[in-house]
């Protein structure tokens, strides 16, 4: 059977939903999946996966031989969930008074405290099964449902080893060993995979027990976060979230919906950073769960920037860590090229790295530029100007390749054309590879020239000319200026499609324009390259019928061949794109199509738990009154989860330049909001409160140096 690479997989994901939906639960590169009930089960995509491997493939529980009826499943933290289920009444009456309760704790593996609560006058007998296995299947493996069929695991039963009981599996894959030790307190009876109790459970008493499960890589034991006997609130995971909590800025308003969704932007965010363990000083994200918990290079880039009103720091570990990774030579295998920032990281069956261990893939044309881009804003928020600065050697050696290897053919255009057809066929956010299309449905040829790209790429040498500036380096900031200026005219004539009125998704081999109309045209905005008398035709077309679904701006226009509303780029709905598109339509002035773009999404997010996935279906609002889901999205995602957070700066209209003691803020509330309040905006390494009254706006906490004004601050041109 023919093996689908990780980076090139198109097929259909197993679903995550059993028993009425999958609870995740995520702290850093571990994560569990599992049913309402808490039981992982075999043949699905559950299980507990740490450093992209399922450690632990089932784990089910039994009461008297029968699976307990769920009640309630709850998560009490991102990584930590207590599921209730009832054992099922004996013959004769109607109610059982056994209930079992599951308390999941998740981090560098996992512990389960398992209680029997028996609510009864008179003591009760039962029988707890636990059936555990692990397969170590790597994490394609079980997103793609592909079953492993080679490899040995062997399981071992250890009596009484520090006052534990233990199973233990093993794993060996050629040179790789892998294992799973799984601790049980008290006295269970161990045989093959299945650990049972015989219980007396006093009448309005109970019992319990704690299962830790340890991952074994290559011979070490990775200590859990989480150990059985030590109160939970002592744990890591449990400190730094509380830390996190205190720290991020607190937002109130009378718009009940936006200010749930920033705060689980908050703890979403808060869960899935991950630390470099040779500089855990650094925080970086994840992409996110369940199957992107592994840094990214335009995905980090990209939260982080949505997240400086909430974060600044995660932005400077992003940066700091692509920077060390930042490529050096010349690989096709990896698609790493000088200068080039990588696209993802994986930890799995291959040679230590980084993060813990693992793999680098470069083949992305947009993490470079974005690189650039970011830390040109890091600046302009005043944050640790000297580590800001520490990082310009590497902002030379990103222009070098854009200017280099990103633009292959001299044209000024950056384009993408993979080395072999092991790498991701297109090399732009919308990844998959039917993604770059003509209207009529032709799939486009590389090496292709995306438009959003060509905005990064244009901020990027604004950026470079800003710096340049702060050095006192007049002739290279009007060579970069210059470089820009040139840019934006090709772009607004090469790009533009006088016909249809939109710009082109990009150009392909032959030059010619992807005439289709898709949402990269937002980006446009957002990055400022779109000349501004075009400007009003693409807010029109973002905002039309066909493109604006009334949940969000589809990937891709309905009227367009290849549309499908439960596609992954050709027709869905992304909550990060339509982030930047509304940022993009409120820079160039049109704050009633951003205030539609942003309302769309935060009123889906009211559907989903006020959690935005990865993304959802592009169908109407006119047909159906909910957003209809997409299989196997990521959720936490995390440029999903920082949406709202840009959407909250985009109305306050929020642009700093800390090092020229300026702020530009002119709030441009929606009609469906009349009050804002933020407090603990981090600026220029102060903490900032926002508050804004209908046409009044409040600031405490700048120095006096720092000059607010109080209108929409011209973007930086060319």
């Amino acid at each position: 059977m023919a093996v689908a690479d990780p980076w090139t997989f198109s097929g259909t994901s197993a679903s995550l939903g059993l028993l009425g939906g999958a609870v995740t639960l995520v702290e850093g590169p571990a994560f569990s999946i599992s049913g309402r009930s808490g039981d992982m089960l075999p043949d699905t995509p559950q299980g507990l996966f740490f450093r992209d491997t399922r450690f632990l493939s089932r784990f089910e529980v039994r009461v008297n031989d029968q699976r307990p009826e769920p009640l309630s499943a709850e998560r009490t933290t991102p990584f930590s969930a207590t599921f209730v289920q009832r054992s099922h009444p004996r013959s004769g009456q109607a109610d059982s008074s056994l209930l079992v309760f599951r308390r999941r704790y998740v981090g560098r593996g996992m512990r389960e405290d398992v209680a029997v609560h028996n609510y009864g006058e008179e003591a009760a007998y039962c029988s707890l099964e636990l059936t555990l296995n692990a397969d170590f299947a790597d994490l394609f493996e079980v997103k793609e449902g592909r079953p492993r069929t080679d490899g040995d695991v062997q399981v071992d039963t250890v009596e009484g080893r520090d006052g534990l009981h233990h199973l233990l599996f093993r794993y060996r894959r050629g040179g790789v060993h892998k294992g799973l030790r799984v601790s049980i307190v008290g006295s269970p009876h161990l045989s093959d995979n299945i650990a049972s109790f015989e219980l007396i459970v006093p009448a309005r008493g109970e019992w319990s027990t704690c299962l830790l499960f340890t991952p074994i890589i290559d011979q070490e034991e990775i200590e859990p976060r989480y150990r059985c006997g030590i109160p939970v609130e002592q744990a890591m995971p449990q400190a730094r979230l509380e830390k996190w909590r205190r720290e991020v800025p607190a937002v109130q308003t009378d718009y009940a919906p936006l200010q749930a969704s920033v705060d689980q932007s908050a703890e979403d965010l808060g869960a899935l950073r991950i630390f470099d363990p040779d500089f855990p000083e650094r925080t970086v994200i994840a992409a996110g769960a369940p199957w992107f918990m592994t840094l990214f290079g335009r995905d980090s880039l990209l939260t982080s920037y949505m997240a400086l009103i909430l974060d600044p720091d995660l932005a400077l570990g992003v940066l700091q860590t692509l920077a060390r990774f930042q490529g050096r030579k010349v690989d096709p295998r990896s698609e790493e090229e000088p200068g080039r920032i990588l696209h993802e990281m994986r930890f799995g069956e291959a040679p230590s790295l980084s993060l813990g261990g693992g793999r680098v893939y470069y083949g992305t044309a947009d993490a470079t530029p974005l690189f650039v881009m970011l830390l040109g804003e890091l600046r302009r928020w005043g944050l640790a100007p000297e580590l800001v600065d520490s990082l310009l050697p590497h902002v030379e050696r990103a222009m070098e390749w854009i200017e280099k290897f990103g633009d292959r053919d001299g044209d000024g255009y950056v384009e993408y054309k993979r080395y072999s057809d092991r790498g991701l066929q297109n090399q732009g956010w919308k990844d998959s590879w039917n993604a770059i299309r003509f209207a009529d449905g032709r799939l486009a040829r590389a090496p292709i020239a995306l438009a959003e790209v060509q905005g990064y790429t244009y901020a990027a040498y604004l950026a470079r000319a800003y710096f340049a500036d702060e050095m006192d380096d007049p002739s290279t900031a009007a060579r970069y200026r210059a470089k820009a200026a040139t840019l934006k005219d090709s772009f607004n004539r090469d790009f533009w499609i006088e016909d249809r009125g939109w710009f082109a998704m990009g150009l392909d081999a032959d030059k010619v324009p992807i005439d289709a109309m898709a949402s990269n045209i937002g980006h446009c905005l957002w990055t400022g390259i779109v000349d501004q008398e075009r400007a009003p035709l693409v807010a029109k077309s973002l905002l039309s019928d066909e493109m604006f679904s009334g949940w969000g701006i589809r990937t891709l226009a309905e009227s367009m061949v290849g549309y499908n509303p439960i596609s992954y780029h050709n027709g869905s709905v992304w909550p990060h794109d339509n982030a930047l598109c509304a940022a993009g339509l409120m820079r160039y002035g049109f704050v009633e199509e951003a205030h539609r773009v942003i309302g769309g999404i935060i009123d889906a997010a009211v559907h989903q738990g006020h959690r935005l996935p990865e993304l959802f279906g592009g169908t109407s609002r006119r047909d159906l009154p909910f957003p209809v889901s997409y299989p196997s999205s990521c959720s936490p995602q995390a440029w999903a989860a920082a949406s709202p957070l840009l959407c909250l700066r985009t109305v306050l209209r929020l642009d700093p330049w800390m090092p020229h003691h300026k702020v530009w803020m002119a709030p441009a509330l929606p009609s469906w909001m009349n009050r804002l309040r933020i407090d603990r905006v981090p600026l220029g390494g102060r903490r900032v409160t926002v508050e804004v009254d209908g046409d009044d706006l409040h600031v405490e906490g700048l120095t006096d140096d720092i000059e607010l004004l109080r209108e929409p601050r011209r973007p930086l041109t060319a």
